[in-house]
C-alpha cells in the first residue's frame, strides 16, 4: 500500500513544523494556507493525523467534531511524491474511526475527487448550503453555484 515505506503516524500537533506543514499544502496543491492559520485550525480540530516519513510530513488531515452529531473531515492534503500510494486513503480511513460514533460524517471534496470519497463511503449530498468569505472566488472555481431567488 505504501511501497514498503516506515511510515509514522502522529494523532496530536506536538512537535508539528507549521512552516513545512503550510509548503505542504502548497505542493499539493490544497492552496496558501499561513502557518500560523494552520496551527489555530489544527488545534481547534477533535482529530488530528499527521504522516511522516523520517521528519518528513507527507500527510495530513483534520476533523472538526463536536463529539455526538456532526464531524467534519477537511484539509486532506498527501505530498506529490507520496501520492497514489494509499496515504490519503489511510488518512481518511483513520479520521473516519475517530468520528464512527457521529450521526454523520461529513466532508468537503475539491472537484473532481468526488469518485476517490465515493469508494470510501461518501455519498453525495443534495442539500449543502456555504457562505464563504471569498464569494467570488469559489463562484469563480465552480464550488458553489448562485440560487435564484424568486422575489414574490
Amino acid at each position: 500500500m505504501t511501497n514498503n515505506r516506515q511510515l509514522r503516524w502522529q494523532y496530536d500537533s506536538d512537535g508539528v513544523d507549521w512552516e513545512a506543514l503550510s509548503t505542504l499544502y502548497k505542493i499539493a496543491p490544497l492552496g496558501d494556507k499561513k502557518a500560523e492559520d494552520l496551527k489555530t485550525v489544527f488545534s481547534n480540530s477533535r482529530y488530528q493525523c499527521f504522516v511522516y516519513d523520517n521528519d518528513a510530513i507527507v500527510g495530513v488531515g483534520r476533523a472538526l467534531a463536536d463529539g455526538l452529531d456532526a464531524s467534519y473531515i477537511c484539509d486532506v492534503a498527501i505530498h506529490p511524491q507520496y501520492q497514489n500510494l494509499g496515504i490519503g486513503k489511510e488518512v481518511v480511513n483513520k479520521l473516519i474511526e475517530f468520528s464512527k460514533d457521529h450521526n454523520k460524517i461529513i466532508l468537503f471534496a475539491s472537484i473532481g475527487k468526488e469518485p476517490f470519497y465515493a469508494k470510501l463511503g461518501f455519498d453525495k449530498m443534495n442539500t449543502a448550503m456555504a457562505i464563504f468569505k471569498n464569494r467570488q472566488k469559489v463562484l469563480d472555481l465552480g464550488l458553489v453555484s448562485e440560487m435564484k431567488i424568486s422575489k414574490e
